[in-house]
């Protein structure tokens, strides 16, 4: 097997949990996710099955589209609701104009504090080991983007934001940013990621209608995760010499460094670079399914 899955991924249970679904339905095929998605989320959660495992890097270039309700005036060590919270006393509640003024603010490139609570390694260990033993974590900032972020939302202490980000971007610590911004704390409480890229929640499927009969109907192409960069069809004798890692010459190929090769029925079957002009080298190539 050979392609992607775009699940649906319901709240209470991790990504690896949804891979290790899918992993016992497609074995000996090897299965893995693009961006995790925390337990409390829901949503988008694209899994690479067999040879799609090596385009993950591809996926993670996607823009990230999510919808993330937060409650005001309320915090926790987890950024969370499922970490202990507090109610913070006498807590201000800020008028919709200055929430909106103070998330335009966070729009564009921004140097983000990952929560303590994360997969992120420290010396050796993950932050969240970390923090459940009471050590407080050095995390560094992190440059991401935010492309969008908007009010979908407000009735105090209820505040839900559609956001636009890159990949890596923490939606729980950009609630706690904005919330700071405006002198008050927040949690997260519910997190929809509804799409990454071209893949969209709408065609998102549960991973509980995945068996060994349907899981083959759901398999998008593998090429769709390449679906950025240009491409150029090949012909079987060009394959052949890809696979044995030769250059070839190909007028019609585009300049750059990534290009997707295809074959006639449209499958990916390598990943290219501009050798020189008119002529293309393999990156990868993606064995016969």
């Amino acid at each position: 097997m050979f392609g992607l899955l775009n699940l649906n991924k319901p709240a209470g249970v991790t990504s690896r949990q949804v891979v290790d679904v899918v992993e016992r339905l497609v074995r000996p095929a090897r299965a893995g996710h693009a961006g995790t998605l925390d337990p409390l989320a829901t949503g988008v959660l694209l899994v690479c099955v067999g040879q799609a495992t090596r385009l993950m890097e591809y996926l993670h270039r996607l823009p990230k589209t999510y919808v993330g309700t937060f409650l005001l005036g309320r915090n926790s060590p987890t950024e969370d609701i499922d970490g202990p919270v507090t109610e913070l006393p006498e807590a201000r509640v800020p008028e919709l104009a200055e929430i909106e003024a103070a998330a335009r603010k966070l729009v564009g490139r921004i140097q983000q504090r990952p929560p303590a609570y994360s997969a992120l390694r420290v010396g050796g260990r993950r932050a969240y080991q970390l923090a459940r033993k009471g050590h407080q974590p050095d995390l560094a900032p992190r440059e991401v983007e935010v492309y969008r972020m908007e009010v979908r939302s407000y009735a105090y202490p209820e505040l839900t934001l559609e956001i636009q980000c890159s990949g890596g971007t923490y939606v729980r610590s950009l609630g706690r940013d904005l919330a700071e911004a405006l002198g008050t704390a927040a949690v997260m409480s519910a997190l929809v990621r509804t799409a990454v890229g071209q893949f969209r929640i709408e065609e998102a499927v549960p991973p509980e209608r995945l068996n060994a009969d349907t899981i083959s109907q759901h398999l998008l192409p593998a090429a769709a995760a390449v679906a950025m960069l240009p491409q150029v069809e090949l012909t079987d004798d060009e394959i052949a010499r890809l696979r044995n890692g030769l250059a070839i010459a190909k007028p019609t190929a585009p300049q750059a460094e990534e290009i997707a090769g295809l074959d006639a029925q449209g499958r990916l079957v390598a990943l290219l670079t501009a050798a020189a002009l008119g002529v293309v080298r393999p990156l990868r190539n993606f064995a016969e399914s």
